[in-house]
């Protein structure tokens, strides 16, 4: 018997999936206690439907996350820093304020925990940042950390 899925369940499937279970398995525990309903050839189409919506979006998202790195990766980001001698700052340039700058500098908003700096950022100089788009989508750009005049 063909059902779909109402929850996950650890060892049939995930919601919203269509899965093939025995009758008595379906009768007795899945439909009385609401974990799956009978799939019949609308819902089955409706699911099909909804998959494909779902992939397109997330294809368009995937598309405007690479073109979002192309543009990233050409550009370089401006911080100005407190600093003291020897360009040493005081502190360091945080996630947060990389993102803040990305914001105000090309109007792109990223969270920051998806950016990556490989060391701290704590004296003046170029560094390479590492920003998480999309799974599977990086984009690598320059940071270039200026001290105030």
């Amino acid at each position: 018997m063909k059902v779909l899925l109402k929850e996950d369940i650890k060892s049939l499937g995930k919601k919203g999936e269509v899965v093939n279970v025995s009758d008595g398995y379906a009768r007795n525990y899945l439909f009385p206690k609401g974990l799956a309903v009978e799939a019949d050839e609308g819902i089955i189409k409706a699911v099909k439907a909804q998959k494909q919506a779902e992939d397109t979006r997330l294809q368009r998202e995937k598309e405007r996350a690479m073109e979002q790195s192309k543009a990233l990766s050409e550009k370089n980001l401006v911080i100005k820093v407190k600093a003291g001698e020897n360009g040493k700052l005081f502190g360091s340039v945080t996630n947060k304020e990389i993102a803040d700058e990305l914001e105000k500098q090309f109007g792109i908003k990223v969270d920051k925990k998806k950016i990556e700096v490989d060391e701290p950022i704590k004296s003046i100089g170029r560094y390479k940042v590492r920003i998480k788009l999309f799974p599977g989508v990086d984009a690598s750009m320059t940071v270039l950390v200026q001290g105030l005049e």
